[in-house]
């Protein structure tokens, strides 16, 4: 009965060890080249052209608008606690209350003194040469200071990344690298050679890829951020089959385990 069951595990051996050959090559067959990023770059000065890529304000956006002159008294009325509250999330996903103007669907604000004011298609400094402009045209103030900031500036990182998440971005100003970097980096299961940044202007959803494998994206007008940007890593093949691997592999392995120890029961006894 012992040698009948030595001689079952023994022809069961090769089973095993080319279940294991095969799971082994299978999961080497990636190529390194995909999963690096700039593939045989080479020292070299590149055109930047993105650079003057234009971040505007849209519906939605909230925005701190503060003014200040020489005469602190006349400007007070201009830097009265505003009522909008609105929620906002950090990285850790904890909930921030940011006071500040939100943009209504029409793309206009309420400003003391100077009433509505549709701002959407602006930027921050186009914005603050407005308000500068009416303050002296209207004479309320002289000299007058304003200081505009887009409290809500954020991008999302989703799909296969160490941490994905929604960036905040105070600067308001982030590259696809950095966004990438605060979330993690691509894991190594990543296609950086398709990288999805979704992107709404003007009520249009723009999709772009990139190819994180060349140089192309220092190059390109999505280099830059914009304000809720969506960035999507797609899972490469390698995780797709180990996925679909475990899913098929595990019941079968199950099944066959308790087949062998049926097997085994009856024999010891």
């Amino acid at each position: 009965m012992i040698k009948t069951f030595k001689r079952f595990t023994s022809s069961l051996q090769p089973l095993f060890i080319f279940l294991f050959l095969c799971s082994v090559i299978i999961s080497s067959c990636s190529s390194t080249k995909n999963t690096i990023y700039f593939n045989n770059q080479q020292d070299e000065v590149l055109k930047a052209s993105n650079l003057s890529s234009k971040n505007v304000i849209q519906p939605n956006d909230i925005l701190s608008i503060a003014v200040t002159s020489l005469n602190p008294a006349a400007t007070e009325i201009f830097n009265k606690p505003n009522n909008s509250y609105v929620s906002t999330s950090s990285v850790t996903g904890a909930n921030l209350q940011s006071p500040g103007y939100l943009v209504s669907n029409e793309g206009n604000i309420q400003f003391p003194v100077l009433g509505t004011m549709k701002i959407t298609g602006l930027t921050t400094n186009e914005l603050r040469e407005k308000i500068t402009t009416e303050l002296l045209n209207k004479k309320l103030l002289v000299d007058p200071i304003v200081i505009v900031r887009q409290l809500n500036f954020k991008v999302s990182v989703l799909g296969e990344v160490g941490r994905p998440s929604v960036v905040n971005v105070p600067s308001e100003k982030i590259s696809l690298l950095e966004a990438l970097g605060l979330a993690g980096d691509i894991t190594i299961y990543g296609k950086k050679d398709n990288v999805m940044i979704i992107r709404e202007e003007d009520g249009v959803k723009k999709i772009k890829r990139v190819n994180l494998n060349t140089s192309e994206i220092f190059t390109s007008d999505y280099y830059y951020l914009k304000s809720n940007d969506i960035v999507y890593v797609e899972a490469n093949k390698a995780k797709v089959a180990s996925s679909t691997r475990s899913s098929t592999l595990i019941p079968i392995l199950l099944s066959a385990l308790s087949f062998g120890a049926i097997i085994i029961d009856r024999i010891v006894k």
